[in-house]
């Protein structure tokens, strides 16, 4: 038997194949239209090379609000998709029973699990095209912290209320510097970075209370590069009723989410 997981990005699409054991056979990228019939579209186009008939079940990441009952996308932050049936749209073309799942949930699952039972709560962060979380208790996905969108909290930036990922992402980044995460040198661009981050980072540290954070995505991937800077700042707002927990990078920070699908599968 073989599982596929499809990661749905802002800005890019990932198509993997699973053994039994999780380990992927074959993968391909292709960019996520800004039209759903359009991505229908493209992603039958790109299973042509893949061997559909081994398949036996699909877990589908969305970046976005959905509604698992109806197994539907509501909302998508940086795709103009609404109110698509996309479980069954993509069960016609596959011919399989298909699962959809928050992408940041499926991220979290993931690297909690590498993790060994270390820790009661993570919190994954993945800081990308936005900005995503999810909380995983005990090894599996917190039911209540399923559909949060950590990226849309208002923060006084500037002296401005702005939704964190506006000027704390990977997009934001690149229209502040002009650079890619992946091509900044300057300590002190990264220093700017790290304050941006940790004003979302200490909220959720006081509401959720995490024992482990995970960063992950295209900037999370450079987590050594922020670290420091962004421990200073969360130091100078210690607090002696929040514990300040551990904070580490992703084991995968480019394929937590993929993996994430392979996780949900094996459930």
């Amino acid at each position: 038997m073989e599982y596929l997981g499809i990661d749905i990005g802002g800005t890019k699409t990932l198509i993997a194949v699973f053994n039994e054991k999780g380990l992927i056979l074959k993968k391909q990228k292709f960019l996520t239209a800004k039209k759903y019939d359009q991505f229908l579209n493209d992603l039958k186009t790109n299973l042509v090379d893949f061997d559909l008939s081994k398949i036996t079940k699909c877990a589908v990441s969305i970046p976005g609000l959905i509604d698992r009952s109806k197994g539907s996308i509501v909302a998508l932050g940086n795709l103009g998709w609404k109110n698509v049936l996309i479980r069954s749209d993509l069960e016609k073309i596959l011919k399989v029973n298909v699962s959809i799942e928050h992408d940041s949930c499926l991220g979290g699952l993931f690297e909690a699990r590498m993790l060994d039972k270390k820790y009661h709560k993570v919190l994954y962060i993945t800081i990308s095209t936005g900005i995503g979380t999810g909380l995983i208790t005990d090894d599996q996905i917190d039911k209540d912290f399923t559909n949060s969108e950590s990226g849309q909290m208002i923060i006084d930036h500037n002296g401005k209320m702005t939704k964190w990922e506006l000027f704390a992402s990977g997009s934001a980044i690149v229209r502040e510097f002009g650079l890619h995460a992946s091509d900044i040198k300057d300590e002190k661009i990264w220093k700017i970075i790290a304050k941006n981050i940790s004003v979302g980072l200490l909220e959720l540290m006081a509401i959720i209370q995490p024992d482990v954070i995970i960063f992950s995505g295209g900037v999370g991937n450079y987590f050594e590069k922020f670290k420091k800077p962004l421990m200073e700042e969360l130091e100078k707002y210690k607090n002696p009723l929040i514990i300040m927990p551990k904070i580490i990078r992703a084991s995968k920070p480019d394929d937590s989410v993929i993996y994430g699908c392979f996780e949900l599968i094996k459930d």
